[in-house]
């Protein structure tokens, strides 16, 4: 890949960074463009207390965009939960840095715990399984990064280029679909949609952000029109009628959001 397409640099804070699945997480994150860097103890005892200062001392001296944080170290009780401390260092130290909790706790007691330990800091921190597929993590760690990628997914059945303006469909066994009518003004309404969605999917774009594509009293008006259109350019190529509360929802007094479909 070349040099100039490299988004960052991700740093992973692991004691199983040699395992299958990190391993198969950091082939995923640099064919998607970002370089990866694993905190290697060396010879040093693989103990919590010196993965945590490994840790601290690779983000000083690497700067990194984003962080994968395991939550447990080893075997040793004392070390189940040392990732939730080198976390609170780390937000303390960096509180802008983005870290993506990494774990193998699916279910149980110590999932709670580890779920509790990441609301504990107003700073960019997400919770993820380990088990989670290699796309899912890349999805999450661009929304904590508040990075978008050139081509955007919205959900299964809708994309975006970004860079040229346009607008598929995807349905099972057929090539993408281009939606032709979707272009200059509605096309910069979706995308304003599109990005709000895919950093933060419960979060509403202000009517004022989107109305400030058009002059004039009749501003709110114009733009409904537009969402309306939207709506039905999509719906008619993938042969569904968007109601007033699919899609691109209206949300009384405020703004519009965004609700992909994943499904016909």
């Amino acid at each position: 890949m070349d040099t100039e397409k490299k988004q960052g640099l991700i740093l992973v804070i692991d004691d199983e960074w040699e395992s299958a699945i990190v391993k198969h997480m950091c082939r995923k994150l640099e064919e998607e463009g970002w370089r990866t860097l694993c905190v290697d103890l060396g010879d040093t005892p693989k103990t919590g207390d010196n993965y945590e200062n490994y840790a601290l001392y690779a983000i000083e001296d690497n700067n990194p965009d984003g962080i994968l944080l395991d939550v447990r170290f080893g075997e040793h009780r004392d070390d189940q939960f040392k990732g939730l401390e080198i976390l609170q260092k780390i937000v303390k130290q960096y509180p802008r840095l983005p870290v993506l909790m990494f774990t193998q706790y699916a279910q149980g007691p110590e999932r709670e715990i580890a779920v509790r330990g990441t609301l504990q800091w107003n700073s960019p921190v997400d919770f993820i399984d380990k088990l989670a597929g290699a796309d899912e993590v890349i999805l999450r760690l661009r929304r904590l990064i508040g990075d978008t990628p050139e081509i955007m997914k919205l959900g299964e059945l809708i994309s975006l280029d970004i860079n040229n303006k346009v607008v598929f469909i995807h349905k099972p066994g057929v090539s993408p679909t281009l939606i032709d009518d979707i272009n200059g003004i509605k096309f910069e309404i979706l995308k304003e949609l599109a990005i709000t969605w895919y950093k933060s999917p419960s979060e509403l774009v202000p009517f004022n952000k989107l109305e400030r594509y058009f002059e004039g009293e009749e501003a709110r008006a114009s733009l409904r029109v537009r969402i309306r259109e939207i709506k039905d350019s999509l719906g008619k190529t993938m042969g569904i009628r968007f109601g007033a509360s699919d899609l691109i929802m209206n949300i009384r007094d405020q703004g519009y959001r965004l609700s992909p479909p994943d499904h016909y």
